[in-house]
């Protein structure tokens, strides 16, 4: 006995020494961490999911997650003596549980050998042995025979117990030979079998649309991530050549200081040599002056009456000179001219750095690209001012500091005198008489002939129209050049493809031509529709339409009675003049009140636009300058499907003009907008 119980004493230390200190039982897949303890597998990766990789016991840190590795001789020494001494018995392994055989038919007659075929007619299956009445006997010739079925309850009618021959199409469900005659007289019906394979194809073609759905969707996605591949790259460049432009000025403006600064220092040097050249002069004088003086005072001290009243004594030449104090000032043409230029320069960039970027763009690009110092042949000041009036409907003064070559010409053709709009104020000293002309200078424009022109062109007599002028482009002043045979040649040498590479064949588009009329509800009251509403007419008076909450109010525009939504349609539109003139599509939600209105000038609608000799793409108040074009005809292709529209200039070949991409969330309906009186615009009957 003395011998067995130290050999004893040992179990309850190894049984400490194979216990997990978490779980307080007998290691699971003992693992060991770096600082040497024993946890199970589970219990340690459980401990670590909320909290920091820290040991259990001596709370120990690791930086990173330790790789856990299975200690197997602990593992050992567990499954060999660690349930002993717990006194627990050993779990039996679980019995493997035994294959389930295959499903095996069985003969009906005999429930022992293993059915070869079932008869339909009978309900029953039949092995070798008891199938042979079905084969040597001519009363079961009849009988349907097929392979071994195993759920034939399920193919017999519950109401009349007999075979579900058939399958009825009206109340989707199979039915027996009796209920065809009685329940489902009358019904179309097919057999199970054509049931099945019209079920599988239908289920079939519905697989190959999800399949294709897909991969258009996959598609699309890798699309889209190439996009915002190509979006980067395009912001890149774009960030670097708004940085070099804006460098690009700024080095012009520095460079423009330093010449104005130039001509201040030369005009201070100038002054400054003059002043000491004339202060020497006068200092020589002076000297002579004293010497003269010393002469005089030693005449008079002369004693002897004889001597002194036979010495003369002649001034000399320097006392017959007035001194005078010059006029020296900084006030020279140059001088003069560079502070002018500066302030109308700070004025120009300030009123356009107030308005938004979309609004800074003029009417009419100036030719140079930036400023540049002009100097004049007359000096800058009240006696002398720089007059250089232009005869423009507006009078607007140009040419005076500040302004580059080419603004001139820019005046000229009909911009307002908006600060807003990039006209500066007159200066001071300049000739403020609208009527005044410098001398020696005639006057080659009649003003008020040119002014009663132009308020006819608007339309004297309605309001409405001038009122829709000032609604353009946020109240800035618009008006045609005074001289239209000189825009009328500009326009005939503009008027060539905007990309001759790219035009389509005609015969192509015509394939989608759509036959469109005109909706009276939705035209301005200006606008008369004529020749069975295809041509919409701008008049003086207004029409006497009836009210209506489709009609525009303020815009004279009009749209089609006919949206779409799906498909792909082409039509051309005849037009009277090329300007002041807007072909576009736009929901049928668009405004019909205020700016908002207006063709591409809300996020409803996009519009090609012919506005004082000049073409422009706009949605959503954005617009893009195009190559002037000036077609007769303006084709329009809608592709539902691609989400485009197409502005074709068409001639004998249709040109493109612009394309938008858009999403069509509703029906999109051509738009129009008409503004000269008597212009007009004539929907193409393209069907005949």
């Amino acid at each position: 006995m003395a011998e067995t119980e130290p050999s004893a004493s040992p179990l309850p230390s190894l049984e400490d020494e194979l216990t997990c200190s978490i779980c307080l039982s007998p290691f699971t897949c003992p693992v060991t961490i770096p600082c040497g303890h024993n946890f199970c597998r589970d219990c340690l990766q459980e401990s670590w999911k909320d909290s920091e990789c820290r040991c259990p016991q001596c709370r120990t840190e690791f930086s990173s997650k330790p790789e856990l590795k299975k200690n197997t001789v602990i593992s050992n020494v567990v499954e060999s003596v660690g349930l002993k001494w717990s006194g627990r018995p050993e779990p039996e392994p679980e019995p493997e549980p035994e294959p389930e055989p295959d499903d095996v038919i069985l003969c009906d007659t005999c429930r022992e050998a293993e059915a070869s075929r079932t008869c339909l007619t009978c309900v029953a299956s039949y092995c070798e042995e008891h199938l042979r009445p079905h084969l040597e006997n001519p009363v079961f010739r009849l009988h349907q025979l097929t392979e071994p079925v195993g759920d034939l309850l399920q193919r017999v009618c519950p109401d009349h117990h007999k075979q579900l021959e058939f399958f009825c199409s009206q109340h989707e469900r199979p039915i027996c030979s009796t209920c065809l005659q009685q329940v489902h007289k009358g019904c179309s019906f097919i057999s199970p079998e054509e049931q099945r394979s019209a079920k599988e194809a239908d289920l079939r073609a519905k697989l190959l649309l999800l399949e294709g759905k897909v991969n258009k969707n996959a598609d699309a996605v890798s699309q889209m991530e190439g996009l915002q591949i190509q979006l980067k790259d395009v912001a890149g460049s774009r960030r670097k050549a708004l940085a070099a432009a804006y460098q690009q000025m700024r080095d012009m403006l520095a460079q423009d200081e330093r010449d104005a600064l130039g001509e201040v220092d030369r005009e201070l040097e100038s002054g400054q040599t003059k002043l000491k050249e004339l202060a020497k002069r006068f200092t020589k004088n002076i000297d002579g002056l004293r010497k003269a003086k010393e002469d005089i005072h030693g005449l008079l001290g002369q004693s002897q009456t004889l001597a002194f009243l036979q010495v003369s004594f002649d001034l000399p030449p320097v006392a017959e000179f007035n001194p005078y104090t010059p006029r020296v000032s900084l006030d020279s043409k140059k001088v003069l001219a560079a502070e002018a230029s500066a302030a109308a320069l700070k004025e120009y960039i300030t009123q356009t750095l107030k308005q938004p970027v979309e609004a800074r763009l003029p009417t009419h690009q100036p030719e140079p690209s930036q400023f540049q110092k002009k100097e004049y042949p007359r000096s800058h000041s009240p006696a002398a001012p720089p007059v250089r009036q232009q005869f423009v409907p507006f009078r607007t003064p140009a040419g005076y500091p500040g302004f580059a070559p080419g603004w001139d010409a820019y005046y000229a053709q009909g911009a307002s005198a908006n600060p807003a709009a990039g006209i500066l104020p007159l200066m001071p000293g300049m000739n403020q008489k609208p009527d005044s002309q410098p001398r020696g200078r005639k006057k080659k424009t009649d003003q008020k002939q040119t002014r009663k022109s132009a308020e006819g062109k608007l339309g004297k007599k309605d309001h409405t129209t001038s009122k829709e002028c000032l609604l353009d482009l946020g109240g800035k002043d618009k008006s045609k050049s005074p001289n239209p045979k000189a825009e009328s040649k500009e326009k005939q040498k503009l008027n060539i493809p905007v990309d001759v590479t790219s035009a389509e064949k005609r015969h192509e588009l015509l394939k989608y031509a759509v036959a469109l009329r005109l909706d009276a509800k939705t035209a301005h009251k200006r606008i008369a529709l004529n020749d069975g509403f295809t041509t919409a007419t701008v008049l003086d008076k207004p029409v006497h339409y009836p009210e209506s909450p489709s009609r525009f109010a303020v815009c004279s525009q009009v749209l089609a009675s006919r949206g779409f939504s799906q498909g792909r349609h082409y039509w051309e539109i005849r037009l009277s003049s090329n300007d002041f003139v807007a072909v576009g599509l736009t929901y049928r939600s668009i405004h019909r009140n205020g700016v908002a209105s207006r063709l591409g000038r809300n996020a409803l609608s996009w519009c090609v636009e012919w506005f004082n000799a000049k073409l422009s793409a706009w949605h959503d108040s954005r617009e893009t300058v195009l190559t002037y074009s000036n077609p007769k005809r303006v084709g329009v292709l809608l592709d539902c499907e691609a989400s485009t529209a197409t502005f074709y200039t068409v001639a004998d070949r249709a040109f493109p003009l612009h394309t938008f991409v858009f999403p069509i969330a509703e029906a999109v309906y051509p738009a129009f907008w008409i503004f000269s009186s008597g212009s007009s615009i004539t929907l193409c009957n393209l069907q005949q």
